[in-house]
């Protein structure tokens, strides 16, 4: 496989991690046994984005579609998170891991939710890779909750309504302390954002493709990275203005 170009890393991938089901049921298993296999490849691209220097991950875990699977499903779910961060500390810690809750807390288990906010302050001065878990997260509605909160500043006299800008409202996300994603894959074979982070991918490069979450591995992460080295970002701009020439 063609080797990465170093200069060329995205500084912040976000994947929608699908196809955990799929996976199961091609093997005529129950679908949690996908995820439990998915989240191999949640370890393994960890690892990866560490040996190549992305600095920022985030993972579309559970989203707020979510609880309307079956309610043994969402059980499963939600206790093999409670058991993958008690089983992963001692790697997070010697990986140097930060973990960030990127969603609402409200519905989450009580006990699942003890131990994301130990994990949280465990990894809090970690800084090599700050891991961001989508959980219990929808863009639409981490839009509307920074808008309320926003308009509570205001109302507090904490901030004026005319002083709003993009980067302002930016730190009322939950993503206030990442920067955009440069890259958004989606695994499975579809082609629709599900409602995940919706402000932050506005010039994000999208890549699909249809291996399984829990088939995709470190090739299939350099197959995404050799695909996002050969767009060309203009934001806006001309080729001939990213590419430094004058246009004639």
């Amino acid at each position: 496989m063609q080797p990465l170009d170093p200069h060329k890393i995205p500084r912040h991938i976000a994947i929608i991690m699908d196809g955990n089901g799929r996976w199961a049921r091609a093997r005529m298993r129950n679908r949690i046994v996908g995820h439990e296999e998915g989240a191999n490849s949640v370890k393994e691209v960890a690892k990866c984005c560490l040996q190549m220097g992305i600095p920022y991950l985030t993972l579309y875990s559970f989203s707020k579609e979510n609880w309307q699977r079956p309610k043994s499903e969402v059980n499963a779910l939600w206790n093999l998170l409670d058991r993958f961060l008690n089983s992963e500390l001692n790697e997070l810690m010697e990986k140097e891991i930060r973990v960030i809750h990127l969603g609402d807390r409200e519905a989450i288990p009580q006990h699942v939710m003890r131990r994301l906010d130990d994990t949280i302050a465990l990894t809090a001065s970690n800084s090599k890779l700050h891991l961001g878990l989508a959980l219990n997260y929808g863009g639409r509605q981490e839009i509307v909750r920074a808008a309320s909160l926003f308009a509570q500043d205001v109302q507090a006299g904490k901030m004026q309504p005319g002083h709003l800008t993009q980067e302002i409202f930016s730190q009322y996300l939950f993503t206030g302390d990442f920067p955009d994603p440069d890259l958004v894959i989606r695994t499975g074979g579809e082609y629709r954002i599900s409602n995940f982070l919706l402000w932050q991918v506005a010039y994000a490069e999208i890549y699909t493709t249809p291996v399984l979450w829990p088939d995709f591995r470190e090739p299939q992460l350099q197959e995404a990275l050799l695909d996002y080295q050969k767009r060309e970002r203009r934001f806006g701009k001309t080729s001939a203005q990213v590419q430094g020439v004058m246009a004639e």
